[in-house]
């Protein structure tokens, strides 16, 4: 697809593209039609994940993960997602792997790690991280759970929204202030499992996009949480989340330019196909210079990508790097999406067509882990210091 070659993956990188590839063909691409239907992939997908390797790829040894540090592997897993072009699965397995896990394996307590690690690897225990509030989104800050220390355990009481993977999931990272009079030194973070008492979840949400991805509210009513399941220590869950929060926005910016990818390969191979005016589409030239445009961003964004990706195994990556990242990247596969849709016609604007999903399913990536308005700033604030 691109003129300039990519060298950041060996051998062995390739090696488990392909088995990823075949897994994705035979076990996601199949099903994500109907699971766009359910509002949900099944519980058995996620086994299969498991099973053959593919979650939590750094987890120890010891809980049975394989230790993996060289992260190359979990971009390649977010990119072969993100060309399948199945946008539900491509968000909500990375999310687990890559966002949750990093929570609890560098803050966890040993208990906790015992108790949810293993789990999470095997595909057994589905996870999710719930900062959103109805009256807080990008403002952290303003969040209004609380956790109140109770001597053997916090009671927590409160609501969170947009939960991906809320419905289906078995543990969350919960973020709740434990000191509401201190602002951001008051919030911590705690793991709360489905079995605890007064945690419930609300239906899947009717969205936009995204169909194929549980997303749903979250209730805790007097939810007794065990000390050992406090992440890290009291009143640090700000400075937790804004460190973690760095590889959060370079996996959906990784998500983003595979997704744009899958849109425009798609489109190239309709318009070569499609006829109009006794020739195809692909012949004319509005199309040629579309094509031209969208593929120069393309190759100028993967090559940005995999510049950050060997970075980020450096642990080079910082804040605003990673909001650049996931500003640029979003805001190219919306225009990718928008661009595809105006040269399929009108059977781009069809949802039986995968340009139209595409194109829904783009939208709100410019929205969460942070708005983009939100990138913007911090990436200023890098700029002006």
């Amino acid at each position: 697809m691109y003129s300039v070659p990519r060298t950041i993956f060996t051998e062995e990188h390739d090696m488990f593209r392909h088995s990823l590839r075949d897994f994705i063909a035979k076990e996601i691409t199949p099903n994500n039609a109907q699971w766009e239907k359910d509002k949900q992939v099944t519980r058995e997908s996620w086994k299969k994940l498991g099973e053959n390797g593919f979650l939590c790829l750094q987890a120890p040894e010891q809980y049975g993960g394989l230790e993996i540090q060289d992260f190359r592997y979990n971009a390649v897993f977010i990119e072969e997602l993100g060309l399948s072009g199945c946008s539900g699965p491509a968000i909500g397995y990375p999310l687990h792997s890559d966002i949750v896990f990093p929570y609890i394996h560098h803050y966890g307590t040993e208990a906790a790690k015992s108790k949810y690690i293993p789990g999470m690897i095997s595909g057994d225990l589905i996870s999710a991280i719930a900062m959103t509030e109805p009256g807080a989104g990008s403002d952290l800050q303003s969040i209004r759970a609380t956790a109140e220390d109770r001597g053997d355990h916090y009671l927590i009481n409160g609501s969170k929204t947009f939960i991906t993977n809320g419905f289906l999931c078995d543990v969350v990272v919960v973020a709740a202030k434990t000191d509401p009079s201190k602002g951001a030194k008051g919030i911590s973070l705690f793991i709360m499992d489905r079995d605890m008492a007064g945690f419930s979840k609300g239906v899947p949400f009717d969205k936009v996009g995204l169909h194929a991805q549980d997303t749903c509210e979250l209730f805790f009513e007097d939810v007794k949480v065990p000390k050992e399941n406090l992440l890290g220590n009291v009143g640090e869950g700000f400075k937790y989340l804004m460190t973690e929060l760095a590889q959060e926005r370079l996996i959906v910016g990784l998500a983003a330019i595979a997704l744009a990818e899958s849109t425009f390969i798609s489109t190239v191979d309709y318009v070569k196909n499609r006829p109009a005016f006794g020739k195809m589409v692909s012949d004319f030239q509005n199309t040629r210079f579309k094509l031209a445009e969208m593929g120069a961003k393309l190759e100028q964004g993967r090559i940005y990508a995999d510049q950050l990706v060997m970075l980020h195994n450096q642990k080079k990556v910082d804040g605003a790097m990673a909001s650049s990242a996931k500003f640029l990247l979003t805001e190219l596969q919306c225009t990718v999406s928008d661009e595809c849709v105006q040269l399929h016609g009108g059977y781009g604007y069809m949802w039986d067509y995968s340009v139209a999903r595409a194109f829904a399913d783009a939208r709100v990536q410019r929205i969460y882990a942070g708005t983009n308005e939100i990138m913007k700033e911090l990436i200023a604030r890098k700029i002006l210091q």
